[in-house]
């Protein structure tokens, strides 16, 4: 029993050392800006303005079999793995989309940076692109992504939004906000584009 109790004291007073250098690292960790539109049940409404991301795609349409890879492309990219050699802050969430036998990562540019401005990527891999303003349909998850979760939130998503009887654009994709190596309060999401005229009053 004290033994137990030894053990309990142990994790609670590792806790109370980790949380706050957990959150304070997120805290700082730029994100990428968006509009909260409101929710409805367990799903979220928001509006992304354009914005600058760098992609890599390869054939692997898993996300166990093509995240990491994707991942060390596009971190050689901003860690200064480009022609001039600088180095670009990482931001969050890491967006990924797995679907027609393929998969596609992509990292968020930081503010300030356009198509003009960003270092040209060495690896012939990876796409600089700006994407369009979107609205998207939302629900967050906790824990370690896997291949099953995401597609089982995929499949929660695609219910609640039918309840709802909002029609989605059918672009279902993994938003991931942690580094590899962060162990506690992960936070993922899968997001679909809706229409402008689809989301709720609020």
């Amino acid at each position: 029993m004290k033994r137990k109790l030894l053990i309990l004291s142990a994790v609670i007073l590792l806790l109370i050392i980790l949380v706050p250098s957990i959150t304070s690292i997120m805290a700082k960790t730029p994100q990428q800006p968006y509009k909260e539109l409101g929710k409805k049940d367990e799903v979220e409404f928001r509006y992304y303005p354009q914005a600058v991301m760098a992609s890599v795609t390869n054939s692997d349409p898993t996300y166990k079999g093509s995240s990491n890879k994707n991942f060390r492309v596009l971190a050689g990219y901003i860690f200064g793995g480009n022609q001039s050699s600088n180095k670009i802050a990482m931001t969050a969430p890491v967006h990924m989309e797995m679907q027609n036998g393929q998969s596609t990562m992509s990292f968020v540019m930081p503010e300030g940076y356009n198509l003009n401005n960003l270092p040209k990527p060495s690896s012939g891999a990876i796409d600089l692109h700006t994407t369009p303003e979107e609205y998207v349909a939302v629900i967050r998850f906790g824990g370690w992504a896997s291949d099953e979760k995401i597609e089982r939130k995929k499949g929660e998503l695609n219910e609640l939004l039918s309840k709802l009887g909002i029609q989605h654009h059918n672009n279902f994709r993994f938003l991931g906000y942690n580094a590899p190596w962060d162990f506690l309060f992960r936070r993922n999401e899968i997001v679909v584009g809706i229409s402008k005229e689809a989301v709720p009053a609020s």
